[in-house]
């Protein structure tokens, strides 16, 4: 969608009361309306963030004037706004509450120690002569040694 006409034509009179002769001599032998549209069509997108416009405005070049891509270029160097955050909701008490009663089973069987029972069966294998896959022993190895004992003892 283009950007509106009357967007359009605020834009012409900062440009021209900038630039003067400058900027509308530019299109002397050409319908201005049909410059106007030219601008409309390279400037659409720009409803949906005005401030391109402001920064493009406040940051023309102090001699010459633009062309419509060198504004839209102008336009596109626009600091993007921060988007403001919102809060978290907060749970109520009794919310909280229900929901860690109906989590405690997890949380307990989380919290207990892990059986390492397959580490040491393949442990054992091993010293019985068994050859298993390295990355079997390495990763029963490890599990055991996170106990702090030693798998090989």
């Amino acid at each position: 969608m283009s950007l509106p006409v009357a967007w359009i034509d605020k834009i012409f009179t900062k440009l021209s009361l900038v630039y003067g002769r400058d900027f509308l001599g530019r299109w002397e032998s050409l319908d201005l309306n049909a410059v106007k549209s030219d601008w409309a069509h390279e400037l659409a997108g720009f409803e949906k963030f005005p401030e391109g416009i402001a920064h493009a405005l406040t940051h023309l070049d102090l001699v010459k004037p633009p062309t419509v891509f060198q504004f839209r270029d102008l336009a596109r160097k626009a600091p993007v706004p921060e988007a403001r955050q919102l809060s978290a909701p907060l749970a109520s008490q009794a919310v909280v509450a229900e929901q860690l009663k109906r989590l405690a089973p997890q949380l307990q069987r989380a919290q207990a120690p892990a059986d390492k029972g397959w580490a040491h069966a393949i442990i054992q294998r091993v010293k019985a002569g068994e050859r298993l896959n390295p990355t079997t022993v390495r990763f029963a190895c490890e599990a055991v040694d996170a106990d702090g004992r030693q798998a090989w003892s």
